[in-house]
């Protein structure tokens, strides 16, 4: 740890105190500035002595309160916004208790003005002089390099490639890269430390044996050498430790989407989807009546796909199709719209991998283009939801000519039930390149939450009627 770092946390506390005092004094003078400013006559007074006793006896709650929130985390660059929203957090914490404290004993203090002003001015002052110091942390860092932090990076690949240009690029980052190696050997880093001198060593390089590894922790350990590694795929996925005959056991967790987890998605996704379905059903009987005159053929198109554990089932969507080019087994020129649909794919697809996006495709109705352009084709999905063959969040569900191209890594799409929306759809919806739209929908596999399902379905509803590209 940097001793700039130390000097200013350590610095944070005594500075916090002050501006919290501070905050107080000026919402009591405040209180004592004629009416014009505060709006309505002083109801009693209060001597500045006593109000200086509790202001100085309350303070040190704050900084807990603080403490607490993790204000006080030694790092020399830290994101400002993020820490002003802790600060408002922490301070308003404070301003409950002080409330509670004084509604079980209403005689020890009872301006609602002054107690109110000190909470605004307290976060302002607060928030202020912290963004003040972080900039002197900050001019330091980038123009005497004081508080820097020098890194040794071991491997030559295209990560550290990445890592080794974003730190140079950015000297608000801390990090100063001092060298780039390809090798654990500890006689080489011992010379590089000596010359140059090492705080922390990032290592991603999958030839370093497990010996070495062990060697170079023992040796930053020894050396007060912070020591980070860039992990495999494997090494990230998440896991449960059990015992078996006296031998720990690592169990990996494909997904949080098991016992309670599933039961709990699937009871959101039956009330949700019935909202849903209630919600929007002006629209679908509005739709409905659109496709039956303009064209002629079945109001929704049936389109076979595969779903969890590879099974088939029918999404339903608005036909948008002329009825002679729909992807159907109820259609008699069934060959005839393949090949035509292979030639279009061959011409006109937008998307590379397993997945094709036909631009300005030629073969939609007058109808079809508004509703496909704006999602609305995919609003009776709902019933897929409410009946149990979808889910409203998860990986978008393929047809099986794709996933006969899928790379064996992505069949772990297939391991959960697919939705309507998900990680790629309100992050580019079918612009993305389809090796992106695995990476999201395997992060949320990954990480399910029941708030990051309502998150999705939150930010569904403003991508869901947004104008599509690639059209």
């Amino acid at each position: 740890m940097k001793k700039s770092e130390l000097f200013f946390s350590a610095i944070q506390v005594p500075v916090d105190f002050a501006m919290i005092v501070l905050a107080a004094l000026t919402a009591f003078s405040v209180r004592n500035v004629p009416s014009i400013i505060q709006l309505k006559p002083l109801l009693y007074s209060f001597p500045f002595d006593i109000y200086l006793r509790i202001v100085l006896m309350t303070a040190p709650l704050f900084l807990l309160i603080y403490a607490f929130e993790g204000l006080y985390d030694i790092r020399s660059t830290r994101k400002f916004w993020k820490e002003a929203l802790k600060i408002f957090a922490a301070t308003s914490i404070g301003l409950v208790i002080i409330i509670v404290a004084i509604f079980l004993k209403r005689e020890w203090f009872s301006s609602r003005f002054i107690i109110l002003a000190a909470w605004l001015l307290a976060t302002m002052y607060v928030v202020i002089a912290r963004y003040l110091l972080q900039l002197v942390q900050k001019w330091l860092l980038r123009n005497r390099e004081i508080g820097v932090h020098r890194v040794l990076l071991i491997g030559k690949n295209s990560k550290m490639n990445i890592i080794s240009r974003t730190i140079k690029n950015n000297k608000n980052l801390g990090y100063k890269v001092i060298d780039q190696i390809d090798t654990a050997h500890l006689k080489v880093i011992k010379i590089i430390k000596d010359e140059r001198g090492i705080d922390e060593i990032i290592l991603c390089e999958s030839s370093i044996t497990d010996d070495e590894q062990e060697k170079l922790v023992d040796y930053c350990t020894i050396h007060n050498v912070v020591y980070k590694y860039i992990p495999t795929g494997l090494q990230t996925f998440k896991f449960e430790i059990g015992m078996l005959n006296g031998e720990p056991l690592i169990e990996v967790k494909n997904t949080p989407l098991d016992g309670w987890g599933r039961i709990a998605k699937r009871t959101f996704d039956i009330f949700a989807s019935l909202i849903g379905v209630i919600l929007t059903s002006p629209i679908m009987i509005i739709t409905a009546i659109a496709i039956k005159f303009d064209s002629k053929g079945p109001i929704i198109y049936k389109n076979e796909r595969i779903g969890s554990d590879g099974k088939k089932f029918f999404v339903y969507k608005f036909r948008y199709f002329k009825n002679e080019y729909c992807i159907s087994k109820n259609n008699p020129k069934l060959q005839a719209a393949l090949e035509y649909e292979k030639e279009l794919i061959e011409k006109q697809s937008v998307r590379r991998g397993p997945l094709y996006k036909i631009k300005a495709d030629p073969r939609k109705t007058r109808v079809g283009n508004f509703i496909e352009r704006y999602s609305i084709d995919e609003l009776p999905q709902l019933f897929n939801v409410l009946f149990g063959s979808m889910s409203l969040v998860g990986p978008r569900p393929h047809q099986e000519r794709e996933i006969e191209k899928y790379m064996e890594y992505h069949r772990r799409l297939l391991t959960i039930k697919p939705g309507v929306s998900g990680m790629a759809q309100i992050s580019g919806r079918s612009d993305l390149d389809f090796e992106d739209e695995y990476k999201l929908d395997l992060y949320y596999i990954e990480n399910w939450s029941m708030l990051l399902d309502i998150i999705i379905c939150l930010k569904t509803i403003g991508v869901l009627f947004s104008k599509r590209r690639n059209l």
